[in-house]
């Protein structure tokens, strides 16, 4: 393993050094050993706030459950007494619900019940004595990941474009202005030295990652040149748009809020720099909208959202029509994606009023917004990747009519999570047909779904070499 390039986890000299892995092996074993974290930063030389720090933000949650025992974490699964709240419970009268698997993904008075050991020292599950009878969910510290954890902290704080989201539209618009009416980037910057925060040669970085309006079609001379070969960088728009949107802020925020709907945000890409889908999952209805952009940036996502909001104020009024969007994306998960770092654009309105919570889901992990992921799999149905077949991969081709069909058939398609309804119903009972049909879905009859390339029109021609490998005239022997 070449460990030149590892950062390192000391600085030399330094007055608060950073905890070492040996450290953080030493905090594990101890913790497993059922020492306190007082006690451990006592042996480690460290301040106890230190070594609560790690382990507060560094443990990672655990989905395990206990052996021979009911995976049920409801506070109210002593006294519960119901019989009919899902369709497993429903099939079998004679079992009640506080012994179903199921029945805290669809029970509306659901309330998870939490340790007390996870909201005081120490914090995790290190440790207890009753981890292997305990159903509840768990947080354990671990060596590895913490170690894995802070590398990528010290790589994500240098990457990304240093300029926070109020510098960048200060000097976008008159960057965009000027270069149209056949003015250079240099000419730009000279003229106007107290508006650009960052140097010239950054904003031709800018350009090439797609933040600004200017694209290098408005600078003739970067046309002529031939591009370098080279992995893209990907920048972030404001560096700091986590800050209170992490994954640990919205399980607060849920905590504090119970029972909101949730919005789970991602995107598709068809190929590189073409044309990707923005996708939109509402929970608990599995309803999901799609929007065709024409790239995959930040203000391409928001520019979405601010034709959402218009076309719902425009048919329901304004004030319905903002209150529909507060219910709509009062709670929205997503990943980190570059094109999800204007949060701002996303979370408020025409008026400037916060309508929406935008939080950031960890880094890999994408079981934290399921439900869109495994959506997904129904878009690719009818857009396959194309490895066994010549079918295309990009999007450019597609119109945003051909994606309002394909998501009509997916909302069609009966869930067997939401007793065997289609999404399309669950979503228009509680929003009404006229918010389906604003966005051009309609119910397709149940016999007529399409989950095949062929509803756009796409012909699936199997390549030569998969025609001869299943050919039955050449496996003669």
């Amino acid at each position: 393993m070449d460990t030149s390039k590892t950062p390192p986890e000391g600085r030399v000299g330094s007055k608060k050094p950073r905890l070492t892995a040996m450290e953080r092996l030493a905090i594990e074993t101890g913790l497993d050993a059922g020492k306190t974290p007082y006690a451990i930063a006592r042996e480690l030389g460290r301040p106890p706030k230190t070594v609560m720090r790690e382990i507060r933000g560094r443990a990672v949650e655990s989905d395990k459950g206990a052996v021979g025992r009911v995976n049920n974490r409801c506070a109210h699964r002593y006294e519960c007494t119901r019989r009919d709240v899902c369709k497993a419970c429903y099939q079998r009268r004679s079992m009640q619900c506080k012994f179903c698997r199921q029945c805290n993904s669809h029970c509306p008075d659901y309330i998870e019940d939490r340790c007390a050991r996870l909201e005081s020292s120490p914090f995790v599950c290190n440790g207890c004595k009753d981890r292997n009878r305990c159903t509840l969910r768990k947080r354990f510290y671990r060596n590895g990941p913490a170690t894995e954890n802070y590398r990528e902290v010290l790589v994500e704080s240098r990457r990304g474009a240093n300029v926070t989201e109020a510098e960048l539209l200060k000097f976008d618009k008159l960057l965009y202005r000027l270069t149209k009416n056949g003015q250079s980037v240099h000419a730009a910057v000279v003229n106007n030295p107290e508006l650009f925060t960052v140097s010239e040669k950054t904003l031709y970085r800018y350009i090439d990652g797609g933040l600004l309006s200017t694209k290098n079609g408005d600078l003739p001379r970067k046309c002529k040149l031939k591009p370098r070969k080279g992995k893209g960088e990907e920048h972030k728009v404001d560096k700091k748009c986590r800050i209170g949107r992490t994954w640990d802020d919205y399980l607060k925020f849920v905590a504090e809020n119970p029972g909101l709907p949730l919005t789970e945000m991602d995107t598709v890409e068809g190929t590189k720099g073409g044309k990707v889908l923005l996708t939109l999952m509402f929970m608990p209805y599995c309803f999901m909208l799609a929007f065709l952009l024409d790239e995959k940036t930040a203000a391409n996502v928001s520019a979405a959202f601010s034709m959402i909001r218009d076309k719902l104020v425009g048919k329901f009024g304004k004030d319905a029509g903002l209150a529909m969007m507060t219910e709509l994306f009062f709670v929205i998960v997503t990943d980190n994606g570059t094109e999800f770092t204007l949060p701002d654009e996303i979370e408020k309105d025409c008026e400037g009023n916060k309508v929406a919570n935008l939080f950031y889901a960890n880094p890999g992990a994408s079981y934290q917004k399921p439900h869109v992921e495994r959506n997904h799999e129904f878009i690719r149905l009818v857009l396959p990747k194309g490895s066994h077949y010549f079918l295309p991969t990009s999007f450019d081709s597609l119109t945003q009519d051909d994606v309002d069909l394909m998501m009509s058939h997916i909302n069609s398609y009966v869930r067997e999570a939401s007793g065997d309804k289609p999404p399309y119903d669950l979503m228009t009972r509680k929003f009404g047909v006229e918010f389906a049909e604003l966005f051009n879905i309609r119910r397709i009859p149940a016999n007529d779904v399409v989950l095949k390339p062929s509803l756009l029109g796409i012909e699936q021609k199997v390549r030569p070499e998969i025609l001869k490998a299943t050919d039955p005239e050449n496996n003669t022997k």
